[in-house]
């Protein structure tokens, strides 16, 4: 029974703490509540604030659109204004035009007919006055042109021969002093050593051992070389054929190499060869460095170098062109400071003028196009490659330096003895040159003279007048340049003479 009390006690005190545990749960939801009401109308004041920011700031945007609508459409009214205005005025001007250019087609016509009316007038002006002279048109020209040709005949050949004289005279004369500057200035070797061709034997023996046994030995040389060798032909030499003076050199320095070794056998030979090649090479290249060096004239490329050494080994007529070339640029450059002319240039291309004389026959043309091409491959200035191509009369001189190269090539060749010409060769070209000059009408005899540089051509009096003599020799002349070929220039020299004879008796 005592637990009873004891139980209620413990329910009543348990129900006292649940009671006070809702009391103030509710208590705290009392003033969540209130708190959330007042959060909620905090954000609901926001809001509305956020709402009229956002509204006023619309008008604000909608109130400048419409100004800016407003400010373009002011804009494209005046740019319509203005092309109505500009449409207008193209109009008018349109309209002017065509009132203009009828004006014009009016005045034309009324041109045409004045010209008609003129041609008109003309015409029996022109009826009424052969009428008169009894003579056409036509006629009366021909007349006239052959009076005033009488009038001025005379006048004219002494106007061109004075003329001539003068220019003549003044021109040999300072080319004279210059040239022969130049020549006593420049003192060199007068003939050129020509290419060897053959070797000398020790003993009849080294004959039997350059063959070799069934002539394996001289078929071994020929082959590595390129070169014909006639051992049969001359005592006591080797004689070398060949086209390419390269070669035959290669030939001769190996032939003496083996010659002075002794041991003669294919397999040497093909060593000795190649030395000699290689000999050869570097002497070629020495020779095109050492005749820069002489000339004093750097910046050459080295494959210009390399063909000019080659030279070394080429002859024109008999003389060395690598001689000849180098003699060339040192009287060039005395001439060039005579005359004014770049002397640089002038000695570049009076020391590779002949530069195509270097190629074989492979490369087809005429050596001074070749030596022009050549030049302008390798990497030359175009002033020395129009020079070097310049250098005969078949292509138009274009520069001083051009000239300077002609006259320097024809004083180089015409040194006594630079070439050698036989006896046979230099009559018949003599006699082409006269028979050349025979050819045409009115003539009465003509004769070469000095060495083939001068053809002088008598003329009949009474078939060739003074203007037609002017006018025969550039004929002969032409032809000459067309019909044959000679070194430097020739000198057509036409000579008319009238004689008066009466006898007294």
């Amino acid at each position: 029974m005592e637990l009873i009390p004891i139980v209620l006690t413990a329910v009543a005190a348990a129900a006292a703490g649940f009671g006070g545990n809702v009391v103030l749960t509710r208590r705290k939801n009392g003033n969540a509540a209130s708190q959330a009401d007042k959060t909620l109308e905090k954000a609901k004041r926001d809001a509305e604030k956020q709402v009229a920011d956002a509204r006023k700031e619309a008008l604000e945007i909608a109130e400048e659109g419409r100004k800016d609508d407003q400010a373009r459409r002011k804009e494209l009214k005046a740019i319509e204004q203005r092309l109505v205005g500009r449409e207008e005025s193209l109009d008018r001007k349109l309209d002017e035009l065509d009132k203009r250019t009828e004006r014009l087609r009016k005045g034309e016509d009324e041109v045409e007919q004045l010209k008609e009316e003129i041609r008109e007038i003309r015409s029996r002006q022109q009826d009424k006055l052969e009428k008169i002279a009894r003579l056409s048109k036509q006629e009366a020209a021909d007349k006239l042109m052959q009076m005033t040709e009488r009038d001025i005949r005379s006048d004219l050949v002494g106007l061109v021969n004075k003329l001539q004289a003068e220019a003549q005279d003044e021109a040999e004369e300072k080319a004279s002093l210059i040239i022969t500057t130049a020549m006593e200035r420049m003192a060199s070797e007068v003939t050129a050593e020509r290419t060897v061709t053959s070797v000398k034997l020790e003993d009849e023996e080294m004959k039997g051992r350059i063959i070799g046994k069934e002539g394996r030995n001289i078929q071994a040389l020929q082959r590595a070389t390129g070169v014909d060798i006639m051992v049969d032909d001359t005592p006591g030499y080797v004689v070398l054929s060949s086209f390419d003076p390269v070669r035959r050199e290669v030939a001769r320095q190996a032939l003496q190499l083996l010659m002075k070794d002794g041991r003669i056998h294919p397999g040497r030979i093909e060593e000795v060869v190649a030395k000699a090649q290689k000999n050869v090479e570097k002497e070629v290249v020495r020779a095109g460095e050492d005749a820069a060096r002489e000339v004093g004239v750097i910046g050459i490329p080295k494959d210009v170098l390399h063909l000019l050494g080659e030279l070394k080994f080429r002859t024109s007529y008999g003389q060395n062109v690598l001689k000849h070339s180098t003699e060339m640029a040192h009287i060039a450059g005395m001439i060039a400071e005579e005359v004014g002319a770049n002397v640089k240039t002038s000695k570049y291309a009076a020391l590779v003028h002949d530069l195509g004389k270097a190629v074989t026959h492979k490369m087809e043309g005429k050596h001074h196009h070749i030596s022009g091409e050549l030049l302008r491959k390798y990497g030359a200035p175009e002033a020395v490659a129009k020079a070097a191509e310049q250098h005969h009369d078949d292509v138009e001189a274009t520069t001083v330096e051009a000239l300077v190269i002609r006259v320097v090539d024809a004083i180089s060749a015409a040194r006594p003895g630079a070439r050698n010409i036989s006896a046979e060769n230099f009559s018949e070209r003599m006699k082409e040159l006269e028979n050349v000059a025979n050819g045409f009408k009115g003539i009465e005899k003509s004769y070469a003279i000095s060495a083939g540089r001068e053809v002088r051509v008598f003329v009949k009096p009474g078939q060739v007048d003074d203007l037609n003599a002017i006018k025969l020799a550039r004929d002969i002349a032409t032809k000459i340049e067309s019909t044959m070929q000679y070194p430097g220039t020739i000198k057509v020299n036409v000579i008319r003479e009238t004689r008066a004879i009466e006898f007294a008796k």
